[in-house]
């Protein structure tokens, strides 16, 4: 791949002034950069949003808390879907980020500007946010690993809120093993976050290397069909092949609610939306609209929300507002919860009725597309999460691997999507670290610099 240059892709939105790390930590001057909606007192916290294009927080994350304290070198804040709400990073404020693969077709999204970044050489790792697949799907499609921790085993302490039930915050990077370091990191109890799970986090790092001779991997075939590109089905078909030629068991698994995710996310994740951005009202911080254009208090509210937030944001409110009023909570929002339950019950019924120990799925129906080519549809953009919405209402972690490129003139990556029981991360990335060895074309995506 030749890299573009990084004004091109539109990866990084502020880049920081060089800091004086820990010279002593595991990522020790490993260059690092994140997510704009994470919150850093470096610079500022704007979620590639209008809202907050001059936002400054007065305290860090504590994911960035902990980076900082490991050695890291923060780069900078990277593009992204306005508040996380995409699946291609073109409803940014800022503009849209570019895959570097390709500069017409998108990295995918919310988390594309990490993504790119880390595909482009401009960071060895990069934290995003998934909170649909949004850290998966763009890794999926800049040909880097993304992994998307069980929900409860970072903290979600300084990140901005898009739906609380489902956001969680992990890291993009080059292989397996650069996440891995990156997890250990970061994962672990925090008491500013109540809904950080109070679990030991296990070495992340020390099983990567062992065989995964005996260990069974469930394999989704209605997920693998005519409606992908036939590349995905062809990338999944040779990854279960290595599964099995490295001693692995390969069974087939059925999820009966699998293709009712998209319509439940879609339900839960704009609700919870509507009620986490309500706070953007014009008075406390963030964008106000100008007094000239405000006569009374309701029209400074509707000017501010109208003009803050972008088109995509206003459309996830308006849904979740809609679920969660009186006469259509129960229709809408209620049922889905209720399948949510349904969902959550057949992963765990095919993790332990088979003895699973990850289940191997596509991250995406087809590779990176062409910027614009689905902007005037939104059902088509919201399909693209069509196979991580499900893991993410589990709230089961999962990894996005390279595995495989499309045979275009220009040659397009393909990952594929590993998921995990709940706080198995460890079983998860040496699933992920045996993929990655064995796939031969490997070398097309090893970093000029990192850890690897």
């Amino acid at each position: 791949m030749t890299v573009p240059p990084t004004d091109t892709i539109n990866a990084i939105l502020e880049r920081f002034e060089s800091q004086a790390p820990a010279t002593d930590g595991l990522l020790a001057g490993v260059n690092i950069a994140v997510k704009a909606n994470i919150c850093t007192t470096l610079g500022i916290t704007s979620a590639a949003s209008r809202m907050l294009e001059n936002y400054r927080s007065p305290f860090e994350a504590t994911v960035v808390t902990r980076l900082r304290r490991a050695g890291a070198n923060l780069i900078g804040t990277t593009n992204m879907d306005e508040f996380g709400m995409g699946s291609s990073t073109e409803h940014s404020a800022f503009g849209p980020t570019r895959n570097p693969w390709d500069t017409d077709r998108v990295p995918g999204g919310s988390s594309g500007g990490s993504a790119a970044a880390v595909a482009a050489g401009i960071a060895t790792v990069a934290l995003g946010s998934d909170t649909g697949g949004s850290i998966r799907q763009p890794a999926s499609h800049c040909g880097v690993v993304g992994l998307k921790p069980t929900y409860g085993r970072v903290s979600r302490y300084g990140l901005v809120a898009f739906a609380s039930s489902l956001d969680c915050v992990g890291p993009i990077g080059r292989c397996v093993r650069d996440c891995a370091q990156a997890l250990q990191i970061i994962a672990g109890e925090d008491p500013h976050d109540a809904t950080c799970a109070r679990v030991p986090v296990p070495n992340m790092i020390n099983q990567l290397d062992t065989p995964i001779d005996g260990l069974r991997v469930g394999v989704v075939r209605t997920m693998i069909n005519d409606h992908n590109h036939p590349a995905v089905n062809a990338v999944c078909e040779a990854a279960i092949e290595r599964v099995r030629r490295s001693g692995g068991e390969v069974v087939d698994v059925e999820l009966p609610h699998a293709d009712h995710a998209v319509a439940a996310y879609y339900l839960i994740a704009p609700a919870e939306a509507s009620s986490n951005l309500a706070r953007y009202d014009g008075v406390r911080y963030g964008y106000r609209a100008p007094a000239d254009k405000n006569s009374t208090l309701d029209e400074m509210y509707t000017h501010t929300r109208t003009n803050g937030f972008g088109p995509e944001v206003r459309r996830r409110i308006l849904l979740g507002t809609h679920a969660l009023s009186s006469g259509y909570y129960d229709a809408y929002y209620q049922r889905a919860r209720k399948v949510r339950r349904l969902i959550k019950q057949d992963y765990d019924r095919a993790f332990n009725e088979h003895g699973l120990h990850t289940v191997v799925t596509p991250v995406s129906p087809g590779p990176a597309f062409r910027l614009g080519e689905k902007l005037a549809d939104p059902m088509a953009l919201y399909l693209e999460d069509q196979y991580t919405v499900g893991v993410s209402l589990a709230g089961l972690p999962a990894i996005s691997v390279p595995a495989g490129m499309t045979d275009d003139p220009k040659p397009l990556p393909i990952g594929v999507q590993l998921i995990g029981k709940a706080f198995d991360e460890p079983t998860l990335l040496r699933v992920a670290a045996t993929l990655e060895a064995a796939w031969s074309q490997r070398d097309s995506f090893k970093p000029q610099v990192g850890m690897c």
